[in-house]
């Protein structure tokens, strides 16, 4: 059952599977990059129909090969299946490994933002800014607040409509759409810093 706020993929089901799945959400922000944020969002409910779960454990036990071809099946996972299906088959291992095969683990007993931003940053594909961002996510969409989120998210913890974070439904979508048009116009990032 769905928990969260948050809204990205327009589909219903997949929505509520990254508002109800940890697991889900944390390879629904791994797969954001070089694609658009309702496609990287909605890989998981594309996994999750093709393996019939979403078990870390399990995913981390395939043959990688065969984990690949499965993210690679048409329509595929990511523009980057073979790469990012790669990505999703050693965040599992480290979720197995680490968290007992369940990605709320990773943040249901942080003492505060810098042991969640720390513990994020460990993961396979999470750099500082996607770091920043889940931790904004968290907080802003799942309810996950732990002391000083908002210093360990940056600028993404503000009110700025400026990532997935920001986004609980249509409208608030579109406003994230305009926000990083007009950045882009004005060369800067989500961060607000130039780009050239």
């Amino acid at each position: 059952m769905a928990t969260g706020s948050l809204y990205i993929t327009g589909d219903a089901d997949a929505d509520g599977l990254l508002n109800a799945d940890g697991n889900a959400l944390i390879i629904g922000m791994l797969l954001d990059q070089q694609v658009s944020m309702e496609l990287a969002f909605a890989g998981p409910a594309k996994l999750r129909e093709r393996l019939g779960h979403l078990d870390p454990a399990r995913i981390a036990e395939m043959d990688l090969d065969e984990f690949v071809a499965v993210c690679s099946e048409k329509p595929a996972v990511h523009r980057f299946p073979s790469s990012m299906g790669a990505r999703i088959h050693e965040l599992c291992a480290v979720l197995t490994g680490r968290y007992d095969g369940d990605a709320a683990n990773l943040w249901a007993d942080v003492s505060d933002g810098a042991e969640l931003i720390r513990r994020l940053r460990e993961l396979p594909g999470f750099g500082d800014e996607k770091s920043k961002i889940f931790v904004a996510v968290l907080a802003k969409t799942q309810g996950v607040r732990p002391d000083g989120w908002q210093d360990a998210a940056g600028v993404f913890g503000d009110d700025t409509p400026r990532s997935v974070a920001d986004i609980d439904g249509p409208e608030a979508l579109e406003k994230v759409r305009e926000w990083k048009k007009a950045q882009k116009a004005a060369k800067k990032d989500k961060q607000g810093r130039a780009t050239g």
